[in-house]
């Protein structure tokens, strides 16, 4: 996300990052719930939704990730084991929370009661802090010029909007007979077509997509599977992999690709690149978020109530992170690119998402992030 990315839907399912269907992602009811929607009229209002432990712990982890990933970009050009160990953050923790997103989107049928969720746990936050980010970049950019332009999301607000399009969506994806394969086709597409406007976060929102069919397309069986004792044995020896191999090519790697949000031929590439790289990052994004599945532990622990807000800690961490760049802290304490300052970087930055995912800052921020809104809905029955 370096100008991108986990964490999060809406106040129905938002997830970081990213869950949508129900009332939070990182936020509220999330798709940390054991049913995505289950189902509606008086079968849902009468069936109580239950939250899965596994869901809350794995958005929390994966917010945890996003801010520290963001905070390592100031860090990374005197570095190169950051630069890896941001590599190989990127490569998964976004598709994670996007997976997550789209699973617990399988209900989603576009009724009213779903389309209010998805504006007031969506559309509204990205007003909201499109408008926010647009006002902290006027006043730490010199020279100052304030441009708020809610077609060009700034930094980390392009997940709402990318959020919103697959949810619209939904019902297409769910209909046709094999939209893994057609969402692959549309990314890599995407990615060689240097005309697609960014208006929108375009090029994200469909380079990002077969995460969110892919998660369409799952059971409770596949994230069972991926929590079986040997993918957890595996997945140690597959992150190490995984370290070295992007320790390697750090250097002439182009951080652009984890991004995706151009294309090939902007990153100085033959076109052909596009989808090579599309598929091979697809496919190490998905063995990467597995392992990382399979470390989340299923059982409530400390820090599973935070997954219910990390919807919070995504769109606010961004002011912190954003905010000491523009305020020099980076610059002017070059001992922060020295292996002790880069620990600190990162726990403090674990820290700040922590607190920032709690009930506490969730009920302060209520109002910006799932607001009710009932006054401009009419009454359903």
């Amino acid at each position: 996300m370096a100008d991108t990315p986990p964490d999060p839907n809406g106040p129905a399912a938002r997830t970081a990052v990213a869950d949508t269907a129900e009332k939070s992602v990182p936020a509220a009811k999330t798709g940390s719930e054991a049913s995505p929607e289950a189902g509606s009229g008086q079968q849902a209002a009468a069936r109580p939704k239950r939250r899965e432990a596994f869901f809350d712990n794995a958005k929390y982890l994966a917010i945890v990730l996003v801010a520290v990933a963001h905070s390592w970009e100031p860090l990374m050009d005197g570095s190169r084991a950051t630069k890896a160990l941001y590599m190989v953050v990127y490569t998964f923790h976004m598709p994670a929370f996007i997976i997550i997103s789209g699973y617990f989107s399988r209900s989603f049928t576009a009724t009213p009661r779903q389309l209010k969720r998805l504006v007031t746990g969506v559309a509204v936050p990205y007003i909201v802090f499109e408008t926010a980010y647009s006002l902290l970049r006027w006043a730490g950019e010199k020279p100052h010029h304030l441009s708020v332009s809610l077609q060009d999301p700034w930094f980390l607000t392009w997940f709402l909007i990318a959020l919103f399009v697959w949810r619209l969506t939904t019902p297409l994806w769910r209909a046709i007979r094999h939209p893994l394969p057609v969402a692959l086709v549309v990314a890599m597409l995407a990615s060689f077509c240097p005309s697609i406007s960014g208006d929108l976060a375009l090029p994200r929102v469909l380079q990002f997509l077969p995460y969110f069919v892919l998660g369409l397309c799952l059971k409770p069986e596949h994230f069972r599977l991926v929590r079986r004792r040997e993918v957890r044995l595996l997945s140690a020896p597959v992150f190490l992999c995984a370290v070295a191999f992007s320790y390697g090519i750090a250097p002439r790697f182009a951080s652009g690709w984890l991004y995706h949000n151009t294309s090939a031929e902007d990153l100085g590439q033959a076109w052909w690149t596009g989808p090579a790289m599309q598929l091979g990052l697809f496919a190490c994004s998905l063995a990467l978020t597995a392992c990382f599945l399979s470390w989340v532990p299923s059982r409530p622990m400390w820090f599973t109530v935070l997954g219910a807000g990390t919807i919070c800690g995504y769109l606010l961490h961004g002011f912190l992170i954003k905010g000491a760049g523009f305020a020099g802290v980076f610059d002017d304490h070059p001992w922060l690119s020295a292996p002790a300052g880069e620990v600190v970087v990162t726990l403090l930055a674990a820290v700040a998402v922590t607190l920032l995912c709690s009930p506490p800052v969730r009920r302060a921020f209520r109002w910006a992030v799932e607001p009710d809104m009932a006054w401009a809905f009419r009454t359903q029955e």
